[in-house]
């Protein structure tokens, strides 16, 4: 239990050196629980020896708040609150401490027994009940925080419940010392084992460094729970005095506590998989409600019945057990509400996953069919390319022979000029087949525009979509991929196609211009515009039918510009219809001019 871990995962945290914890641990057992045990054994009794007592057992508790607090501070929202809540617990103590010590030494007179305080003494073992339930060395995802507060108040309901029940009867509703005194410490013995029990759970089900702090504090709220009851005991026989040996066990158990918040700050243990099952952790809050609140009106009932008690003190344990009833009613439909809301929440992103899983599948079966058209294709063009060199040569060959009239050679010209227009769109069918290399190098956006139109061209037939280009002045180049850019061109052209065609046809405005230091392509369509513009590079995002769009297609295109550091947005023009705007960086050059501006033809499909 007092071991070190060997494994180096559990190394000191870091900026946090050893010899500091070296140097705390033995002298706050030396000071504290060394100097008490001194002073207890040789010291009579006395006002001297109660105040020294009094202060003693303050500082042991603030001691242990203080150095169990400093591990608040974990990124980890599990271990911050485990951490908080136990130091919560000891804080609680250290206040009921007070009103003890304001009784001995402030006022100089004994503590009244019963302890106006004794309620505070007692419920600070809940908020390190509730710290057990958090089980930080978990590594599950946290839960809602809204259902840990409410869990954390339920079970504070039920131990006060408990205190007004047992306890409260017989120190105000029908005074008896003795019963008090009885009641008191029976009640708060099983608290204390309780809590030492779940560490125990904790202890048995981690490992490494967190087996190690669990350790420490299962033996500490062992030693706690002995010591405590041991004044217990003494107070009722009316043998205690404060600064006696009975105190020696719980000054030990505060300072034990507080040495191993000093380990831990030392050790930073992370979470580590949790051996127990996942659900067995995560239903105790819905179990303990049932225990809750079927245990309140079977003791109302035995109250009412089976208990010898006074009819004012019956009369008062069901009074309190109808009020209880009705507060953890609350809680538990509060708690029940936001669960529900939890679920619906998760179904939720649920279905939401698996609609996108569904397009995803989609998309994936289309790439399929798209990869073996591309495949296609590629094999196409390259059966063409053989051909077509030969037609090429051969109407050089023509062009350039002398003894061909003038009508001959201007067929040949036209032979020559087609071939090459047929040499042009294969090469833009390798390009966007990608049977060519990727690699960014410098270039002429005006040429790749140009094929994407030759792509485009083909889509269009019999649709009644015109293209026009609106290009004023030359474009620079650009750093980029000719194939990633010929795809995203090709994908804006096609979608501005496809709603044309609902309404008809319509006319697809290119216009092309430097603006700074970016070249800018724009892309209008006349079509109905788009629904959610803000949208529309979203993933899985598409407002086709379905079977035509899977909503991947802008998307991909947006990782493209950004990739090339350029930008691309969308918005709806007023006169009706969407723009595409295409920003990338330009390369500029010195001797750009103006005849190098290439000049697409209008052409009407």
């Amino acid at each position: 239990m007092n071991g070190t871990p060997n494994n180096s995962e559990y190394a000191p945290a870091a900026g946090i050196p050893s010899w500091p914890s070296r140097i705390t641990i033995p002298a706050a057992w030396a000071l504290l629980v060394g100097s008490y045990a001194v002073m207890a054994l040789v010291a009579r009794p006395g006002p001297g020896l109660t105040a020294f007592g009094d202060v003693a057992q303050c500082v042991a508790a603030l001691f242990a708040a203080f150095c169990l607090l400093l591990n608040a501070s974990a990124s980890q929202p599990r271990t911050k609150a485990f951490w908080a809540l136990m130091g919560f617990g000891c804080s609680l103590w250290m206040l009921g401490q007070f009103g003890w010590t304001y009784f001995e030494v402030v006022l100089r007179q004994p503590v009244p027994n019963p302890f106006i305080g004794d309620v505070i003494l007692f419920v600070h073992a809940v908020p390190m009940m509730a710290a057990v339930a958090v089980q930080p060395h978990d590594t599950r995802a946290d839960l809602n925080v809204h259902l840990g507060y409410l869990d954390f108040a339920l079970l504070l309901v039920w131990w006060v419940y408990l205190y007004f029940f047992i306890v409260i009867p017989w120190q105000y509703i029908a005074p008896d010392v003795a019963r008090y005194g009885y009641s008191y410490d029976q009640l708060e013995g099983v608290e204390n084992l309780l809590l030492a029990i779940g560490l125990a759970v904790l202890f048995v089900r981690s490992r490494d460094a967190w087996r190690n702090v669990y350790g420490h504090l299962c033996g500490a709220a062992t030693l706690f729970a002995v010591g405590v009851y041991v004044i217990n005991e003494a107070i009722d026989r009316h043998t205690y005095h404060t600064g006696s040996a009975y105190d020696i066990p719980m000054v030990a158990a505060f300072v034990w506590l507080g040495t191993t918040g000093i380990r831990a700050l030392r050790l930073a243990p992370p979470a580590a998989a949790a051996s127990a099952p996942m659900r067995d952790s995560s239903l105790w809050p819905g179990r303990f409600a049932i225990v809750a609140v079927l245990s309140m009106p079977l003791l109302a009932l035995w109250s009412l019945t089976g208990s010898a008690a006074p009819p004012e003190v019956r009369k008062f344990r069901v009074a309190v057990t109808l009020i209880a009833i009705l507060v953890v009613a609350m809680l538990i439909f509060l708690r029940q509400r936001l669960v529900d809301m939890d679920r619906i929440r998760l179904l939720r992103a649920a279905q939401e996953s698996v609609e996108n899983l569904t397009r995803l599948q989609t998309q994936l079966v289309q790439t399929e069919k798209l990869a073996s058209l591309g495949q296609l294709a590629a094999g196409a063009a390259h059966e063409i390319n053989n051909p077509l060199t030969g037609i090429l040569g051969y109407s050089d060959l023509l062009v350039d022979n002398d003894v061909l009239d003038d009508k001959s050679r201007v067929v040949a010209e036209k032979i020559r000029t087609l071939a090459r227009r047929i040499k042009t769109l294969v090469a833009s069918l390798l390009s966007f087949s990608r049977q060519v290399p990727t690699e960014k190098s410098l270039l002429d956006l005006t040429q790749v525009l140009s094929s994407a139109l030759h792509l485009g061209t083909l889509d269009m037939r019999g649709k009644h979509i015109q293209v026009k280009v609106e290009n004023g002045a030359a474009l620079p180049r650009v750093h980029g991929d000719a194939n990633q850019l010929l795809q995203v061109f090709f994908n804006v052209m096609n979608n501005a196609v496809d709603a044309m065609e609902e309404v008809g046809g319509g006319t697809l405005t290119i216009r092309i211009a430097q603006v700074e230091d970016n070249a800018v392509i724009e892309f209008s369509d006349t079509g109905p515009g788009v629904a959610a513009p803000h949208l529309v590079f979203d993933p899985f995002f598409t407002t086709k039918p379905v079977g035509k769009g899977t909503g991947l297609g802008l998307s991909i295109c947006y990782g493209i510009i950004q990739e090339h550091g350029g930008r691309i947005d969308c918005f709806n023009r007023p006169e009706g219809g969407a723009t595409f705007r295409i920003e990338l960086p330009a390369v500029l050059e010195q001797d750009a001019r103006p005849e190098d501006a290439a000049h697409f033809p209008v052409e009407t499909r």
